[in-house]
């Protein structure tokens, strides 16, 4: 089974080729390279690219997958039809422009996505690292929050939870923020599910896992409440009274990941054990 989608630009330019062997030789600056994916970025007629190839990842890890009770992710197609669906619904992502799968056999099918540069940006983790220590303007910690809100809230509404809901895969605008609009693009999309309604132990562990991100930034207790607020829509009162068994479960998510982190000896410096 093949199915191959281009953007006009690209149909033009590998006109008469055969795609899938093409990209297999197309050559760039790598920005990641593991197990069985690879992400590349190149130019095609002089625009920049991105192109994450998939090979096959085997039975073995389907398998392993499964037994855990997890769905593998066993290619592009995942992040292609999250994409699009995001921009659906109108938050700002990566724009796809190619994506391609060939082969019956899921444990060595071939598949590919290749997305526009997003210009000149910075992951929010990036751009917040320094906050602990040298703290921003109220009026943009305050924008970001209620940009993450909803994002957040958009997202969950619309049916998709992200499962790697953390600061470094929001893409922040440099440009916009220049002019003083906030613009955030949400990416790495790959294990994204989508279902008519998200089930509350997802929402449970994409704002967790958003929420452990944000540990060691600096930000206070009621910075926490304006994301509750803004993510709600509810007045806080309310949503403190009536939710509170959500939250906390989502508050001990943030503690489990952040142990989990200091074990590992990959947390931040400054993120705390209480929150």
């Amino acid at each position: 089974m093949t199915v191959l989608h281009l953007d006009d630009q690209l149909q033009q330019c590998w006109k008469n080729q055969d795609v899938f062997a093409l990209v297999k030789t197309i050559e760039g600056q790598v920005y990641k390279e593991k197990d069985n994916r690879r992400v590349i970025r190149f130019e095609s007629t002089g625009r920049p690219l991105f192109l994450k190839i998939h090979r096959g990842v085997g039975w073995k890890e389907i398998i392993k997958n499964l037994l855990q009770r997890r769905i593998p992710v066993i290619g592009a197609t995942n992040e292609w039809r999250a994409l699009n669906y995001l921009k659906a619904v109108g938050i700002d992502t990566m724009t796809p422009v190619g994506y391609g799968k060939t082969g019956i056999n899921p444990a060595n099918q071939l598949s590919f996505l290749i997305t526009e540069e997003l210009g000149h940006s910075t992951t929010l983790e990036t751009f917040c690292a320094n906050w602990a220590m040298t703290p921003p303007a109220f009026g943009l910690r305050l924008a970001l929050i209620k940009k993450l809100a909803s994002i957040a809230r958009t997202m969950h509404e619309r049916g998709i939870n992200h499962r790697d809901f953390y600061l470094c895969h929001f893409l922040l605008d440099l440009e916009q923020l220049s002019a003083k609009t906030i613009r955030l693009f949400l990416v790495d999309l790959h294990r994204a599910q989508i279902r008519s309604k998200v089930p509350k132990r997802w929402l449970i562990k994409d704002l967790g896992s958003l929420y452990f991100s944000a540990l060691g930034i600096g930000l206070s207790p009621r910075d926490v409440l304006r994301f509750i607020r803004h993510y709600s829509h509810h007045n806080l009162r309310w949503e403190l009274e009536q939710n509170a068994a959500f939250w906390n479960l989502v508050n001990r998510r943030a503690i489990a990941l952040n142990r989990k982190a200091i074990r590992k000896n990959i947390a931040p410096p400054g993120n705390r054990e209480k929150v």
